[in-house]
């Protein structure tokens, strides 16, 4: 089959709008409509050309699967999260898509009782999903929601553990977050608002006709979340933008009261609070201190404790100031701890305080590249700190660390089936010196060392004849640390080394990268990126049409930008549902998640930043010129990238680029963001990834 008929430029034009002065016509602009049958029909298009594209490849899609599929010991189970006298977990079974939730009475070797089976509920649904999992405070009913078809709108279902009915309770259009108040008959949850921002909370009392509305966040910059403290004392209201954020606390004995600010909301300012008090518990009264990590008079943050009562500024007490270099990303309190993850020359350390002593230690770490999240935790009067640890060599292991011994008790490793040896693979960490843009007054931004972490199996070659996937991502402050992904040793053991270039935009060197990579910045993130494919092709890690680069959403966004920079760099481009029309998004405040990003790229009202964004935004600087071959893919569903962008980009590419390579794009018809929701499925999408980049490197040998 050859290349899919182009969509019609001027099918449905719009008015040409001028923008700060700059005429705009978006010539694919009628993609956007999914009910014109000739969008379906386009996108049915595409994905038989990919679909022919790729048939030869299905036999090597087939044994990676099946070598992916060998590596994962299919019937398992997580290590139980205890909560009073009950230890909840999740496990999977062998030929079945989805995860079981389970709970034990007791001990971790009691009966077992099935809450949700998730295999029963997405029987015969093309997506299934669980969001919010919240069990009642007397741990007799369970408050869940489930999306079935990946735009991330969940509905919220109630089941009495007792007796397995589900209760008539049903609420449409939630988000992820949900808590129980300690009445065990009261919860709240977040609803939607047409732009899908998660805007308002609601207290639902079970059986009751009417829900009451409790918060309505007005500033569209803005989205809500509920929490509940460890200590069970309070549930939170969090309400965030990119830079500001505010808490609100009901006590919660008190179903029916009323959440009040914890600080007041102060733009740029950041705080998140955690509870400690010496009693705890349903039926306890709210006492003790917050313990508040801020970024008010820290731009890396610090922490103060403050009275529950009385929390405003003149009651703070410092307890962890902020340091040059290191960036706290989080606090936990414990009846006698308090823990810290700090993010120190781009890895996480954690600081364990004993609170009655005063005394510190950290934690310390083996490998020279790693990645570790605290939790999940659920009992406060405990020493015992638990932890997830994985490395690009080491298998996720779950650790549960006692604070006053401090030794660190392996609960579970995943298992990698198949006889994988970590030994016979090899990490390292380099530096790269990447430039900085222009200071205001012209003079040369000063160079920042970019970390790279690398994983290759040992007997790896330095000769620039071998294939590396570089993965990066670069935005909204989310770190991409280090981390082992079973079905990448099916590159590895094919001759690949895999990188992870942790650029500005992210935090992965602290928060001071986040800032250094967004907003009139955001060039760096695809200069650092750059730099960093430089660097492995100057060092003979690769060649540049050996040289393959991924990265999703946002980091497809990065992925646009760098082959528009710089094409004549890689050979070959996996862009998963990337945010490549951005600059048109951002002109459309309806779309979701515009608006509140208006803090982390911009507002295009403004000229500085219409002209800026629009110098790198993927869709705006496609050009005739050659291009990698390249893989896209996009959901239908898909709430945070549209489908149209990565459809829109594609018929761009199609009609501008010069060269003779590969050019494909699948749009998945049922699913969203995240691709498939079954694990077998999931696998397969990973599969066919890997089978064109492979199949386009054995060419290239």
């Amino acid at each position: 089959m050859g290349v899919p008929m182009l969509p019609p430029i001027a099918k449905v034009v719009p008015k040409p709008m001028s923008v700060h002065g700059d005429t705009r016509v978006d010539d694919y602009f009628w993609l956007r409509d999914r009910n014109d049958p000739d969008t379906i029909a386009y996108l049915k298009a595409e994905n038989q050309h990919t679909a022919e594209k790729l048939r030869h490849t299905e036999p090597l899609q087939k044994q990676l699967y099946d070598e992916m599929l060998g590596r994962i010991q299919q019937t398992d189970a997580e290590v139980p999260l205890k909560r009073e006298d009950y230890y909840y977990y999740a496990r999977t079974e062998e030929g079945k898509q989805y995860q079981i939730f389970c709970r034990r009475h007791g001990s971790e070797d009691g009966p077992e009782e099935i809450l949700l089976d998730g295999n029963v509920m997405g029987e015969g649904k093309e997506y299934f999903r669980v969001g919010s999992f919240a069990v009642s405070p007397n741990h007799k009913l369970l408050a869940y929601s489930v999306d079935f078809t990946g735009d991330e709108t969940y509905t919220i279902r109630v089941k009495n553990l007792e007796t397995g009915e589900l209760l008539p309770d049903e609420i449409p259009n939630t988000y992820y977050t949900l808590e129980w108040a300690n009445d065990n008959a009261t919860f709240f949850y977040t609803v939607l608002d047409a732009a899908l921002r998660p805007y308002q909370v609601w207290r639902h009392h079970l059986g009751a006709g009417e829900n009451i509305l409790v918060y309505h966040e007005t500033d569209e910059r803005f989205t809500v979340e509920i929490n509940r403290t460890r200590s069970e004392a309070f549930v939170l209201i969090c309400s965030d933008s990119p830079v500001t954020s505010e808490v609100r606390a009901l006590d919660a004995n008190d179903a029916n009261g009323e959440f009040i600010p914890i600080l007041p909301r102060v733009q740029d300012i950041e705080y998140e609070v955690t509870h400690h008090s010496d009693s705890s518990g349903p039926g306890t009264r709210p006492a003790g201190s917050w313990f508040i990590r801020t970024n008010d008079g820290a731009k890396t943050f610090r922490v103060v404790t403050a009275p529950v009562a009385n929390p405003s500024k003149e009651n703070w007490k410092e307890v962890l100031s902020a340091r040059e270099g290191v960036t706290i990303e989080s606090i936990t309190a414990f009846r006698e701890y308090m823990v810290t993850e700090e993010r120190n020359k781009g890895l996480v350390e954690v600081r364990v305080r004993h609170l009655p002593t005063g005394a510190e230690h950290m934690i310390a770490f083996p490998e020279p590249a790693y990645s570790l999240e605290i939790g999940p935790m659920a009992e406060f009067d405990t020493k015992i700190l638990r932890y997830r640890y994985t490395s690009l060599v080491t298998p996720m292991s779950v650790f549960d660390y006692d604070m006053e011994t401090r030794a660190a008790e392996l609960k579970k490793q995943q298992a990698v089936l198949g006889g994988y040896d970590p030994s016979q693979y090899q990490s390292e960490r380099v530096y790269v010196t990447a430039a900085s843009q222009p200071k205001a007054d012209g003079a040369p931004g000063a160079p920042v060392q970019v970390p790279v972490s690398i994983v290759y199996k040992k007997g790896f070659v330095r000769n620039g004849q071998a294939p590396l996937l570089l993965y990066g991502y670069g935005s909204y402050g989310i770190s991409i640390d280090a981390t082992f992904a079973p079905e990448r040793l099916s590159l590895l053991d094919r001759g690949w080394a895999f990188a992870i270039a942790h650029i500005r935009g992210g935090s992965d060197v602290g928060r001071l990268w986040q800032d250094d990579g967004k907003m009139l910045q955001k060039r760096h993130t695809f200069t650092d990126f750059i730099a960093c494919a430089e660097y492995l092709i100057a060092n003979k890690y690769t060649s540049p049409k050996r040289l393959a680069i991924n990265g999703r959403s946002a980091g497809g966004l990065l992925m646009g930008a760098v082959i528009n920079l710089r094409p004549d760099l890689f050979g070959a481009v996996v862009a998963g549902v990337p945010f490549v029309d951005s600059l048109n998004t951002a002109l459309d405040s309806t779309l979701p998640l515009t608006i509140g990003e208006y803090e982390e790229f911009g507002n295009p009202a403004d000229p500085k930043f219409y002209h800026y964004m629009k110098s790198y935004a993927p869709y705006e600087n496609v050009e005739a010129k050659e291009y990698p071959a390249m893989l896209i893919t996009a959901g239908l569903n898909d709430p945070r990238v549209s489908y149209w962008e990565p459809a829109k980009w594609t018929a761009k590419l199609r009609r501008m680029k010069t060269d003779d390579n590969i050019l494909l794009l699948k749009t998945n018809m049922g699913s969203g963001h995240f691709g498939a929701s079954g694990r077998y499925e999931h696998l397969k999408e990973t599969a066919l990834e890997y089978a064109f980049l492979l199949d386009l490197m054995k060419e290239t040998a």
